[in-house]
């Protein structure tokens, strides 16, 4: 491997790589502690939290204690008490298991679940088998109004994963409160990102995209609200709990926390040359989202490119060495535009979303605007 080659698998950098949003790199914070755990496998008197931590004997109390820390520097960062975090195998199966476990808590209250219309999938799949209610949004994707009357539980997204628009979480938890409805809040695109949402009730996130292993959901749940883990009861929960990722998701969160104030107004910076300089490159180009920098996450932005299918775009931008996502999907038989542009009212043509990371460079914002001008003339031809 060459030197640079090394270099960039030390520290993450992926030349092209504009896909955080998605899933950052493993952090070498988080890399290191994994490499420990490694280490420990042919040590097994060390305390690297490969035992069974609900076992005994001493490797699996030094496993259970290993933990124990692991989960209160996570409650720590995210503003939660320790005994209220749990790690579900995923941020998905965190945001499933904190709506359906406040549902079935709440039965006598009925199964109307208020959201934002351009919430996360996994929410609205929990939607789809209650009785959901979309709340609407404006044209920038930050919600009108959150009218909670009658509801059994209530979710709002942080910042949206599409196009980083930070909801009034805020006030979304106070109406919630003197309706005396439990407010979820999706952080996933935030925590490590910006100062953690402060009203919530029930809270979700996923370690992959803070730099974390993937494999690590976080859950986090009010003393004092009802809840109860969906499915049948033993006494593992989510099985065997992998002490190693946890560990390793705990440290990479720490070092993004120690890093975002500094790094926030850097990736601001890249985000913003993105949306100034791809419309005078790029005709037809509509820019997504709160066109206010404090309106939005730091590290993530969306555009639309009129008369160019999204899916074809991205791929050929992927021939050209750049990685980025859509907002849509594409199957061989029908393209189904992006539900959150939809509820925005704006362009599903050619939707694509760059994010940014602790190692994107102008050199990576470079790539992107030398080869989408051609990219996108070549698909309009």
């Amino acid at each position: 491997m060459s030197e640079a080659g090394s270099r960039a698998q030390l520290d993450g950098h992926v030349p092209g790589y504009l896909d955080w949003a998605s899933t950052a790199p493993l952090h070498p914070a988080a890399a290191e502690v994994l490499r420990e755990v490694v280490a420990a496998l042919s040590a097994p008197d060390e305390p690297g939290g490969w035992a069974d931590p609900l076992r005994l004997y001493g490797s699996a109390r030094r496993a259970r204690a290993a933990a124990d820390a692991a989960r209160e520097q996570v409650a720590a960062l995210i503003g939660a008490r320790p005994d209220e975090v749990r790690f579900p195998p995923s941020g998905t199966l965190a945001v499933q298991a904190a709506l359906l476990g406040a549902l079935e808590a709440r039965s006598r209250y009925g199964r109307r679940l208020v959201h934002s219309a351009v919430e996360h999938s996994a929410v609205l799949a929990v939607a789809a088998t209650a009785e959901g209610v979309a709340v609407p949004v404006d044209a920038t994707g930050r919600v009108v109004g959150f009218d909670v009357a009658g509801a059994a539980v209530a979710s709002l997204q942080h910042a949206n994963h599409e196009v980083g628009t930070i909801q009034p979480v805020e006030d979304a938890y106070a109406a919630c409160a003197a309706a005396g409805v439990p407010l979820h809040v999706d952080a996933s695109q935030t925590i490590g990102r910006i100062d953690p949402p402060d009203g919530w009730d029930l809270l979700t996130a996923t370690a992959h995209l803070w730099g974390g292993p993937p494999g690590v959901g976080v859950l986090a749940v009010r003393t004092g609200v009802r809840w109860q883990r969906p499915g049948p009861e033993d006494e593992r929960g989510w099985g065997f709990g992998n002490v190693p990722s946890v560990l390793a998701a705990a440290a990479a969160l720490q070092a993004a926390e120690d890093e975002r104030r500094a790094e926030a107004p850097r990736l601001s910076a890249l985000v913003e040359r993105v949306r100034r300089e791809v419309p005078a490159l790029v005709p037809d180009v509509d820019l997504v989202g709160d066109p206010d920098p404090a309106g939005r996450v730091p590290h993530l932005t969306t555009f639309s490119c009129l008369y160019v299918p999204g899916e074809q775009l991205l791929a050929a931008l992927d021939r050209e060495g750049v990685a980025v996502s859509s907002g849509s999907s594409c199957t061989s038989s029908a393209v189904t535009p992006s539900h959150v542009l939809v509820a925005m009212g704006a362009l599903t043509h050619g939707n694509i979303r760059v994010s940014f990371g602790r190692t994107s460079t102008d050199a990576d914002v470079d790539r992107l605007l030398a080869v989408l001008p051609g990219a996108v003339e070549a698909l309009r031809s």
